[in-house]
């Protein structure tokens, strides 16, 4: 049985691939994702990874999506109290930014949509900087005080804005950040290595980083040449004109085949290893699509192989 890794200094224990929601009710359908989640808790995962705004950029869609497929599911298969639920707020097209009063209000919403009366770990989605970092530690604080939610953690926020809610969240005793959710992938390293990462790493934070595999671009599927039908397939695909991701796609190809992997299971590997970092996000449509991503919890990479992929992706 694969050994949960701890998420920072919080008391939850997680699985080392975090299962992203943000495909449920949106490009995978709610019998879809019910297979989905239930193929990744067969496997051992325990992990789920939302937000309340996926997926309002779809046509006919408000945000809350995703969080009422995983709480429709929750409530038939029973397992509230084997999963552990991440959700995010702040970007919501109701609830945008992170005043006190939103996040309340954001809550109180993920959790009717969840259908439970706690989440695990929730996350501000994306830094408010009109808003003083006292201000949204506080309104934080009150929730895990409530017991709405068990522990807190950021995305998308600057090193600057991170270390000043750290150091206002222990002055004052209140709930402090235990997981910060960034931008990294084997193609996009500089959105988290330096002073992001040194700031979590100093503070004992725990990476949850979402586009593990570079919006499917890591997974191998795109080649020169070859159409894939994704709805994310536009972004994924630029990455082949980069010399960068040539490189990278070639190094995967070594060392996948080195493990006989897939090269989605040894870019989630590479990210696995990284400093900070206990469980990438990454997402599957289809139950066809998870296993290469659960396999991550059983293959380790040699030293050799990972300096490999370090050079390939080397700014």
């Amino acid at each position: 049985m694969t050994s949960l890794r701890k998420l920072g200094s919080s008391d939850l224990h997680v699985f080392p691939l975090a299962l992203g929601g943000n495909v449920f009710g949106w490009s995978a359908d709610e019998a879809q994702s019910f297979a989905v989640l239930d193929a990744y808790t067969a496997a051992g995962g325990n992990f789920v990874d939302t937000a309340d705004v996926y997926s309002a950029w779809a046509e006919g869609h408000e945000g809350g999506e995703s969080e009422t497929v995983i709480g429709r599911w929750l409530a038939s298969r029973g397992k509230r109290a084997d999963v552990l639920v991440a959700t995010k707020a702040g970007a919501h097209p109701r609830f945008k930014g992170l005043g006190a009063a939103t996040i309340k209000g954001a809550v109180e919403e993920s959790l009717r949509r969840l259908g439970t009366d706690y989440i695990d770990l929730f996350y501000t989605h994306f830094d408010d900087e009109s808003v003083p970092v006292e201000e949204i530690v506080t309104a934080l604080d009150q929730l895990v005080k409530d017991g709405k939610v068990r522990a807190v953690a950021a995305s998308n926020i600057s090193p600057e804005r991170l270390r000043a809610s750290l150091d206002f969240a222990e002055a004052e005793g209140l709930a402090r950040y235990v997981a910060l959710q960034p931008h990294y992938n084997l193609v996009s390293r500089e959105t988290y290595e330096g002073a992001l990462l040194e700031t979590a790493e100093r503070a004992g934070l725990a990476a949850v980083p979402y586009f593990g595999l570079a919006s499917g671009f890591l997974t191998g599927k795109y080649r020169p040449g070859t159409t894939v039908a994704s709805v994310r397939a536009e972004g994924a695909a630029k990455h082949l004109e980069t010399e960068r991701g040539q490189k990278v796609l070639a190094a995967l190809d070594a060392v996948a085949e080195a493990h006989d992997a897939e090269p989605a299971t040894v870019a989630l590997a590479w990210l696995a290893s990284r400093p900070t970092v206990v469980a990438p996000i990454a997402s599957a449509r289809t139950v066809e699509q998870l296993p290469a991503l659960v396999a991550v919890a059983d293959l380790e990479l040699t030293p050799a192989e990972l300096a490999v992929l370090d050079e390939a992706s080397a700014v």
